[in-house]
């Protein structure tokens, strides 16, 4: 029986709740739901892993996914999807999500995650979007808004920093607040800013020694004061340190349960008066504002169409799916001809999923042999050979033996090879990007029984080329496809489908050559993002290093030819325009990709930087005009000292491609700046001081006529004069500025 059969507006329940009551709701119910106030209507909400499907579990929870979970449509997890490109694709995934989410009376799906790809090491880069913010964030706001169209929420995930698994619970991020700004927390703007997401959750680890859980700058001024968010935010399961610190810091909703700990040391701060009551009542806000936006949902939670989803889920896989090698254009496979050998034990026994808290127990599951079979029924004659054991360290001669023969007696092979679940998970990192051993063995041998060989990748993190790839004829990147991947991977390869994926992250040559070598995964809890920026393509095109397969890159059964490049003046920033032709035989996608390049600045910039993109689908002659917006911060960068985003006046590269390494069209733009004024400070260098617009003038004023203009101009030792802190030279003998007079000229600057 509650106070009233009305639900009361969040402001009214907040008014009527007592203070326990109040404390209660920021703490969860148990594993998956928050805590009801059943006097007052408010009910228990149930939140869920996803983000690739829903993971309802059926028995009793736990984060881990070890207990089993309710049936639902596994989509690529976000490594796939990112390899799309494909914004409208993500929100109707997203949709699809939400209607299942809804179905099963789940009020927010744990998820998308987008964190940065820092390291191919790290554990949990299947369930991540990109090494880019612009892609990952532009996809990932696609997602949330499909999902919450449907009447439940999302969870933007993890917040922030969270790059590796190891010491995931622990590790300080020891980063500069420019590449945090720029690198690491752009995707998560960009998702709030364009899509609003009911949640955010807070990462494990701590950024520069502060806890995220209870880090006031991260959860509230950036957050909330900057980007605007006004949903809740929550801890990542056992993330909180010190409860009521994260209260005041901003973190409202505390899961799992705690058991009634949190709950009691937030009674104990409000009686101590170290937490406030107004704090306090703000994120009961939050809970209370969650519960209002959930009603609908859980009155009405609907049905979805099984079929439907697990055809868009064979969709998404093919779309996902990239095309690295196509030489002398063997595939796709003739629809006729001599029997296809297919090798690999992936191939009947697809691994579609990362391991860990986002494994989704799917509807259904195709495999890649038996829907081969199905495209070749009566044309070709598929057989098959197993080759190795997914999880076997040790090469099974008899699988080998039988591999090579059918390979040998076969016009063409396709080889199935991919990392062993074991090999990438949530909860530790990876140790090398290698395919196993038996698997590069086995390759080997049967490159050596026939040269037609065509090798499918299923990996959810990136896996090294070299040297292997040079002795086959073909590459399909298959990532984790999700339960459907194996038909999108039979209609690749027969050509019913044209493959359209591009790569979202850079595979090297070689793991040795990423930025965060030696500063990866940390040492004695601390982690160095001693590389900056230069992330990714980033370090790799800055520094023109090879690569195996360049961010951005994918092949075609078509051509795509680029022409007319201009710039216009937009109503929401410089209009890019772009015609893009079919130059080929087939239909197909291209992904055209705007690079913007800062050829002059007072800073250290990437060579290059993603700033815009866009997917268009041409018939076989088809031209069409792509036009990518650059907004203002496609130009700018975080200014350290001003702290804020800056555009400096000057000449910026535009460059527009298929790929980081393939610019096809280029220009450049003049553009005006927001004329910055660094900040001085009395320790503030004599050429800052000079530089600066307003004591600039003043100080040259008293230095006219006398021996220190010409030490200071000099044209061989001025430099080094003036590089030397302003408030020090005053206090050299016969200086014409006296230490007393800076704070004067400060306060005029200023």
């Amino acid at each position: 029986m509650t106070d009233t059969d009305v639900p009361l507006s969040p402001a009214d329940l907040l008014a009527r709740l007592t203070l326990e009551e109040k404390a209660s709701l920021l703490d969860g119910s148990d594993f998956w739901h928050t805590q009801p106030v059943e006097r007052l209507g408010v009910p228990a909400l149930m939140v869920t892993d996803g983000p690739h499907g829903l993971r309802k579990q059926s028995g009793e929870g736990d984060h881990l996914g070890l207990n089993a979970s309710v049936p639902a449509t596994c989509f690529p997890p976000a490594a796939g999807l990112a390899s799309s490109w494909d914004v409208e694709l993500l929100q109707r995934v997203g949709e699809a999500l939400g209607r299942e989410t809804r179905a099963e009376k789940v009020s927010v799906l744990l998820g998308p995650g987008v964190n940065m790809k820092r390291s191919p090491l790290c554990g949990r880069n299947f369930e991540y979007f990109s090494e880019d913010p612009v892609l990952a964030g532009d996809l990932a706001a696609a997602l949330v808004a499909g999902v919450q169209s449907q009447g439940v929420g999302t969870s933007l995930k993890h917040f922030a920093a969270n790059n590796q698994e190891t010491q995931r619970m622990t590790i300080s991020v020891d980063v500069d607040e420019r590449t945090l700004r720029e690198i690491y927390l752009t995707a998560f703007e960009r998702v709030v800013t364009k899509a609003q997401p009911w949640t955010v959750m807070c990462s494990y680890n701590r950024i520069n020694g502060v806890y995220a859980s209870e880090d006031p700058w991260l959860l509230t001024r950036v957050l909330r004061e900057e980007w605007g968010f006004d949903g809740l935010v929550v801890s990542d399961w056992g993330a909180v340190n010190v409860r009521e610190d994260g209260v005041r810091a901003g973190l409202d909703l505390e899961m799992p349960s705690s058991s009634g700990a949190g709950t009691q040391r937030i009674l104990d701060a409000v009686e101590a008066g170290t937490l406030s009551i107004e704090t306090l009542d703000a994120a009961v806000l939050n809970v209370l504002n969650l519960v209002e936006k959930s009603r609908a949902a859980l009155a009405d939670p609907g049905t979805f169409d099984v079929d439907a989803h697990h055809a868009l889920a064979r969709e998404a896989a093919t779309r996902s799916a990239v095309l690295l090698k196509n030489e002398q254009d063997v595939l796709p496979l003739a629809p006729t001809g001599g029997t296809v050998a297919v090798v690999g034990e992936f191939a009947r026994t697809p691994r579609y999923q990362g391991a860990g808290s986002s494994q989704v127990n799917p509807t259904r599951l195709d495999d890649a042999l038996s829907a081969l079979r199905a495209q070749f029924h009566g044309a070709r004659e598929v057989v098959f050979a197993a080759g190795y054991e997914p999880e076997n360290e040790d090469a099974n001669a008899e699988l080998v033996a039988e591999a090579v023969a059918t390979s040998a007696a076969a016009e063409v092979v396709v080889l199935f090879l991919g990392l062993p679940a074991s090999y990438e998970s949530e909860g530790y990192d990876r140790e090398h990007t290698n395919l196993p051993p038996v698997q590069l063995d086995l390759l080997d041998r049967v490159v050596a029984a026939n040269p037609n060989v065509v090798v499918v990748l299923a990996n959810g993190s990136v896996v090294n080329l070299e040297p292997w790839q040079h002795s086959v004829k073909a590459i399909l990147e298959g990532w984790l496809g999700g339960q459907a991947g194996g038909g999108a991977i039979a209609d690749l390869l027969s050509g019913v489908a044209n493959p359209s994926g591009r790569l979202a992250e850079t595979i090297p040559v070689n793991y040795r050559d990423n930025p965060t070598v030696g500063n990866f995964p940390g040492e004695q809890g601390h982690v160095r993002y001693g590389e900056g920026l230069l992330i990714g393509y980033r370090w790799y095109d800055t520094r023109s290093l090879p690569v195996a397969a360049a961010f951005g890159h994918g092949l075609s059964y078509t051509t795509f030819a680029y022409s007319g490049l201009r710039l216009a003046a937009g109503e929401d920033g410089l209009d890019v325009h772009v015609t893009i032709t079919n130059s080929g035989d087939v239909a197909g996608s291209e992904v055209v990709q705007v690079y913007v390049s800062d050829t002059e600045a007072s800073v250290a910039r990437p060579e290059q930087e993603l700033k815009g993109f866009s997917r268009v689908t041409l018939e076989p002659g088809e031209s069409r005009e792509v036009v990518v917006t650059l907004d203002e911060r496609a130009f700018s960068f975080w200014h350290s000292t001003a702290r804020r985003w800056v555009v400096e006046g000057g000449e910026f590269g535009i460059r527009v491609g298929a790929s980081s390494r393939d610019i096809r069209l280029a220009t450049t733009v003049e553009l005006p700046g927001d004329g910055v004024v660094t900040p001085l400070a009395l320790d503030s260098e004599a050429g800052e001081w000079l530089a600066h617009p307003v004591a600039g003038d003043r100080v040259r004023g008293a230095l006219a006529g006398t021996p220190w203009e010409e030490m200071l101009f000099d044209p061989h030792n001025g430099q080094m004069m003036r590089a030397i802190p302003l408030v020090r030279l005053t206090r050299f003998p016969g200086f014409p500025i006296a230490e007393t007079e800076l704070p004067g000229l400060l306060a005029d600057a200023s």
